[in-house]
């Protein structure tokens, strides 16, 4: 059984729905958009890119950067004192990266406890030196057209 490094407990310990995404995509409360499959392939595409840019950023340990690029929900629920505090703690242990592959996409317009929108959760495979992880990504589509975090867990 794989030991859980969520951010879940974190998010427990935070009582902040933005900080992670707890939940797998088969059982979310959130219901997916009525568009063409075009269009959602293009959003989980580009949503995808952001995640895993945002994924570099922690895998390089620039947790302050990281949290500047999450959403503006993600940030006005998670001070950046309480992120740099927990963030290591969560991560350290994995150990450095080894590699990472998106294994599922989910595009939905609805997320429990956020307000509507669009959302794109990407489900990643990671191998770190220590253990390997499902890191769980929530991005959000933001008014200036932007795909930011507002969620994340690794289990």
């Amino acid at each position: 059984m794989k030991r859980t490094v969520a951010l879940g407990a974190l998010a427990a310990a935070l009582a902040s729905p933005a900080f992670a995404q707890a939940t797998p995509l088969a059982s979310s409360a959130a219901q997916p958009a009525a568009t063409s499959t075009s269009d959602t392939k293009a959003r989980e595409a580009d949503a995808s890119l952001a995640a895993q840019g945002w994924l570099l950023l922690l895998d390089r340990k620039d947790w302050g950067r990281a949290w500047e690029t999450t959403g503006a929900v993600f940030r006005s629920k998670v001070a950046l004192g309480t992120w740099m505090d927990a963030i290591p703690k969560v991560r350290e242990p994995l150990g450095a990266f080894v590699e990472r592959k998106p294994v599922e996409t989910a595009f939905k317009t609805t997320l429990q406890g956020q307000p509507d929108g669009e959302y794109v959760t990407v489900v990643f495979q990671t191998k770190f030196a220590n253990r390997e992880v499902a890191e769980v990504v929530t991005t959000v589509h933001e008014p200036d057209g932007k795909w930011r975090v507002t969620g994340y867990s690794a289990q």
